[in-house]
């Protein structure tokens, strides 16, 4: 079993039975592999651990996490799909935390970073808070089990839009449509997620897990049957002329210009 020490990625302390694991990739915490890997492998650490009754996931820097960082996009089709599937085979595991998780939400969550903001049970945020599934904007198909999160989160319209539009929402905007749960000033999004934390804690640690198990029954499973769906959508799409286009205009900062094919 891995201790506190070993996620090279993450920062990490326990006081008060509250955990705190801040992502250690500023500015923007892009993630791959080897971050949700430590992500989740540092729960299955504070799910044994009867000193952490409940996790803070926060991040260093400006953006809570900007989505996913592939690399260069070197080598084939074949090991590029099979990397994402291993990614999302450990960003189940999160999903299957034993001790509830609060994001500290403080600034983006875009794509992927949205759905590792989704895979926690509570979100703080505040006005410079943005949440976005921008994939459609990139010729993509949404990820990170968020097919099936967001929808259970918010409700299949407002899901619907988010994931048409690609449209990024501003803190306030998330908490009125639900993907976040409270508003506080930037200065104040890790305390206040902190503190949440702590009054989650001074429960009964049993009768907390038992009814986070009874709430959550079988979201690890939809999630894992969801990113099975969104890899082989991804897959065809990113074959496509307007997923090329739609990574270029991104990287050029412009709108893109997309044909259908």
């Amino acid at each position: 079993m891995k201790t506190i020490n070993d996620f090279s990625e993450l920062n990490i302390d326990i006081d008060q039975n509250v955990a705190v694991m801040e992502i250690n990739r500023p500015p923007h915490n892009f993630f791959d592999f080897e971050l949700i890997s430590q992500l989740s492998s540092a729960c299955d650490v504070f799910g044994e651990r009867s000193d952490c009754r409940a996790i803070v996931l926060c991040s260093a820097g400006k953006s809570f996490c900007a989505g996913a960082n592939f690399g260069d996009g070197s080598g084939t089709q074949h090991t590029r799909d099979r990397n994402t599937a291993h990614l999302y085979e450990e960003a189940v595991r999160i999903f299957s935390s034993r001790k509830p998780i609060i994001a500290a939400v403080q600034g983006a969550a875009i794509g992927g970073g949205l759905g590792l903001a989704i895979s926690a049970d509570f979100r703080v945020t505040c006005p410079e808070g943005r949440f976005a599934a921008n994939f459609t904007r990139l010729g993509f198909h949404p990820g990170f089990g968020l097919t099936t999160t967001l929808p259970e989160l918010i409700g299949r319209q407002k899901a619907s839009m988010v994931f048409y539009t690609s449209r990024r929402f501003k803190g306030e905007e998330a908490v009125e449509m639900g993907m976040a749960d409270m508003l506080v000033p930037l200065a104040d999004v890790r305390a206040t997620a902190i503190e949440l934390a702590r009054e989650i804690a001074t429960n009964a640690p049993l009768a907390v897990v038992a009814t986070r198990d009874t709430l959550r029954a079988g979201l690890a499973e939809r999630v894992a049957a969801a990113t099975a769906h969104e890899l082989k959508q991804q897959q065809w799409l990113q074959a496509t002329e307007d997923f090329r286009e739609g990574v270029k205009a991104t990287s050029e900062r412009r709108v893109p210009n997309f044909q259908g094919r």
